[in-house]
């Protein structure tokens, strides 16, 4: 990842570019409500094995984004790790390039967007950062992707922290929506989940869009044919 240009090293904080990639529609010539989910490579080093995640609502006629996210500095601080604040969107995260996760527009973003807001206020580590293996700021996405599952939030492999376990449980729904997960701290865990197509028929397969099992870590993952 490194070579591949994926995590830069050695990156200053301070000057990294954190303007728009331009994938959000920008909110002054967008009436309809928006919700949209983003990963992009964490800064420096812990870019290398992982992302931060973060999402971002628009309601209808708004002419500014809210950014949901966790951010762990803060805690050193002593301020919520958890912020809900206008900002940009797709802002590249400290240089790097942001993905889109999810993409809600009209009617089912305004509708998702009360549900989103309710999660956030009931997310239950407001105080709490562990880079790994969470709480961090992909258990802070995935718990709302659980509690919205109109997101159908597929977070990615690289999103450690997304299965770590809400207070100690041990089976979750996944943050897709789509199916189950056993955990263990979020360190080993066997999630079953099905393909985002609903008349597909239950099957194994490696790839996600179909019913999959598979034991996994933050820097492994496997599935059966």
């Amino acid at each position: 990842m490194v070579v591949s240009g994926q995590a830069q090293l050695g990156r200053d904080y301070r000057r990294a570019d954190r303007s728009s990639a331009g994938i959000a529609p920008p909110a002054e010539s967008t009436p309809e409500a928006v919700v949209q989910v983003y990963a992009a490579r964490a800064l420096n080093w812990r870019g290398i094995f992982g992302v931060h995640t973060w999402i971002a609502t628009k309601p209808e006629h708004a002419t500014e984004y809210t950014l949901h996210q966790v951010i762990g500095w803060r805690t050193f601080r002593g301020l919520p790790a958890v912020v809900s604040a206008p900002g940009i969107p797709d802002g590249r995260w400290f240089g790097n390039e942001p993905e889109l996760i999810s993409d809600l527009r009209g009617e089912a973003a305004a509708k998702a967007i009360p549900k989103i807001i309710e999660a956030v206020a009931s997310y239950p580590y407001p105080n709490a950062y562990t880079l790994w293996p969470g709480p961090n700021s992909n258990t802070f996405t995935a718990y709302v992707g659980r509690q919205v599952p109109e997101l159908r939030m597929d977070l990615p492999v690289t999103a450690i922290g997304k299965d770590y376990p809400i207070n100690g449980s041990l089976v979750e729904r996944t943050p897709s929506g789509t199916g189950y997960q056993f955990s263990m701290l979020g360190v080993l865990g066997l999630t079953m989940a099905r393909g985002r197509n609903r008349n597909e028929p239950a099957r194994f397969k490696f790839r996600d869009r179909l019913l999959a099992a598979r034991p996994q870590t933050p820097f492994y993952r496997s599935s059966w044919s």
